[in-house]
């Protein structure tokens, strides 16, 4: 379950900062176009397992130290103490006294925007692409019939966009069924933790089970899962794409 709601949530943030990252990084605005690109070359340019591995305790500790400027004007001592982050304690989040579900909820929240921004470096390229093989023969004709450029983006450029992005866009959706597993990495209680759990013979949170150390059949179980899953979404992602390409004067609207 929690893998399918970091689907289902990632994905269209993910696309969301994708579509940004890819209008900042065509914008006629330098700054904006410097940042645009900034952001697609420095994600993409970091090994995945780094990036969640150290971004997460850097956000977590951001979203800390901004809160311990407003709520704890008057601390004197240093926020920074050798290898420890001191905050005051209504600067921490979540709140020590705050329910075991918060707790999970804002670590699933911090995972999320992790892999939203991650992916959403690779969605930018895709998207950027994407935009720069609409044929420039159709933009210019928009623009003879008096659209803005405003007009000609969001009517034009964007709807045809989609048949030239949805193959990255599949790819990468594959590749992020795939990284779901880094959750374990940033301590969520997902599907591969709770495989290890209780295919053990006992772990530290469990007590002895009445059976042998059965993780291998877990772990082949969640094989099965992330096949099937793959397949069904590959089913989807063809029709999809089917669906794009009719009409479109592309190959695929062709065949």
């Amino acid at each position: 379950m929690t893998v399918l709601v970091l689907l289902a949530i990632t994905a269209p943030t993910a696309l969301l900062f994708g579509f940004g990252g890819a209008t900042a990084a065509r914008s006629g605005f330098a700054p904006l176009r410097w940042l645009g690109k900034g952001y697609i070359a420095v994600v993409r340019g970091v090994p995945d397992i780094a990036f969640f591995l150290f971004f997460v305790i850097a956000l977590d500790q951001g979203f800390e130290w901004m809160r311990h400027q407003v709520l704890c004007p008057g601390w004197d001592q240093p926020i920074r103490q050798g290898n420890d982050f001191v905050v005051c304690r209504e600067a921490k989040l979540p709140l020590g006294d705050a329910p075991q579900w918060v707790h999970e909820v804002y670590g699933f929240a911090l995972a999320v925007l992790t892999f939203a921004i991650v992916f959403g470096a690779f969605a930018a390229n895709v998207l950027y692409g994407a935009m720069r093989a609409v044929p420039r023969g159709q933009v210019e004709t928009a623009e003879a019939y008096g659209m803005t450029r405003r007009q000609t983006f969001w009517r034009i450029l964007v709807p045809q966009m989609w048949v030239y992005a949805l193959p990255g866009l599949s790819n990468l959706w594959m590749v992020l069924i795939k990284a779901t597993p880094l959750l374990f990495l940033l301590g969520v209680e997902d599907i591969v933790y709770w495989a290890r759990e209780l295919g053990g013979i006992k772990t530290s949170r469990f007590t002895e089970y009445p059976h042998g150390d059965w993780r291998l059949w877990y772990f082949l179980a969640l094989l099965v899962f992330y096949l099937a899953f793959t397949k069904l979404s590959e089913r989807v992602l063809d029709r999809l794409s089917a669906r794009l390409n009719r009409g479109q004067a592309t190959l695929g609207g062709a065949a």
